[in-house]
């Protein structure tokens, strides 16, 4: 994300394929299938509803290895107001994944962001509190045991400019740090071979909410969480300076965790001229690749990307005028996409 840009993943299936100007930015270039050069999976989000265009179905298919459904995992959509779970979103997803030979991704487990009306009304003289939290986590996660590959168990929880941990529902109810060891444990009694990630925003262009990031995941790790991963979102805008992506990759992967760049895009709202902001569009993603290529092949987990084509894009739903992802609007690979592919290396 950018400064100032609250993400929400509220997103209305009847935005998701809104109509779009078709004009490319540039021409299209020729590339190989993303997933068949790269060393590592390559994933991107989508909706259930995506699944509805034969058009992007054949592009997903043909370059990505692993899906991560944009919203349909989160508690908004499966924790309904009077207790109850629905799963038809996800389901079709990962019933697509599945046909397809793709791998699945779990987002998200427990969001600060997030707090289901069946959670703030609880009945605590018919179930605890902690219950209902082990319920929930063991319900989601059980049902996709065996076929999502991982999950994001924790999802943005250092505050924006890394001055400690977010205040939520969970917190107050479980304890600051308690709730995130829960979450981790149910999932991995839900699934052990699941790896378990914790994801977050913001960890290339606010160092300092890189190092509470970290601190966090050491205390996680020495409170007993069976944490297995480090994501990092990756939401970056074309006047980003250069060299951001590499120190965070670096450094996360310090304490040897497999790293996931789990929702990637590079906004054109800021950075020059149009014609500039694609370049420095393409040089992020060129470096995205060369950082993550980088690492020791044992914490290459996935390069995600929050999209694969420009018109389903959150960024695009919030300005028309954005183009963040690796391919157009027609599904034409972008001049970032060979940029991407250069620096695999």
């Amino acid at each position: 994300m950018t400064a100032g840009v609250h993400r929400r993943a509220f997103i209305g299936s009847t935005l998701a394929l809104a109509a779009c100007n078709p004009k490319a930015d540039a021409a299209p270039v020729s590339i190989p299938p993303l997933k068949s050069i790269a060393p590592f999976p390559v994933g991107a989000c989508i909706q259930a509803v995506h699944l509805q265009d034969p058009t992007l179905v054949r592009l997903l298919t043909e370059q990505v290895s692993q899906l991560t459904p944009e919203w349909e995992m989160k508690m908004e959509y499966i924790a309904q107001a009077d207790g109850t779970f629905r799963f038809e979103g996800p389901d079709a997803i990962a019933a697509f994944a599945k046909a397809h030979g793709l791998r699945l991704f779990g987002h998200t487990l427990v969001w600060y962001d997030q707090a289901p009306a069946a959670f703030e009304q609880l009945d605590e003289s018919r179930v605890s509190f902690a219950d209902a939290y082990r319920n929930y986590i063991l319900a989601v996660v059980g049902r996709y045991r065996g076929q999502a590959v991982g999950w994001d168990v924790i999802n943005e929880t250092v505050g924006d400019n890394g001055d400690g941990w977010r205040d939520s529902l969970w917190a107050r109810k479980l304890g600051k740090l308690e709730h995130m060891v829960l979450a981790f444990q149910h999932a991995h009694e839900a699934d052990p071979n699941a790896v378990l990630f914790l994801n977050d925003f913001f960890l290339e262009t606010q160092p300092k909410k890189r190092t509470t990031f970290l601190k966090l995941a050491e205390t996680l790790l020495k409170a007993g969480a069976p944490l297995g991963g480090l994501g990092t979102q990756t939401h970056l805008a074309a006047g980003d300076q250069k060299g951001l992506v590499k120190a965070a990759i670096a450094d996360l992967a310090s304490l040897g965790l497999p790293i996931h760049i789990s929702e990637m895009d590079v906004s054109l709202q800021e950075g020059g001229s149009r014609t500039e902001r694609l370049t420095r569009q393409a040089d992020l993603y060129r470096e995205a690749a060369e950082a993550f290529s980088a690492l020791p092949r044992r914490q290459q987990f996935a390069f995600t990307t929050w999209g694969l084509r420009d018109q389903e894009s959150w960024r695009k739903r919030e300005d028309g005028a954005d183009a963040p992802l690796l391919f157009d609007v027609n599904g034409n690979p972008k001049p970032a996409a060979a940029a991407w592919v250069e620096g695999l290396g």
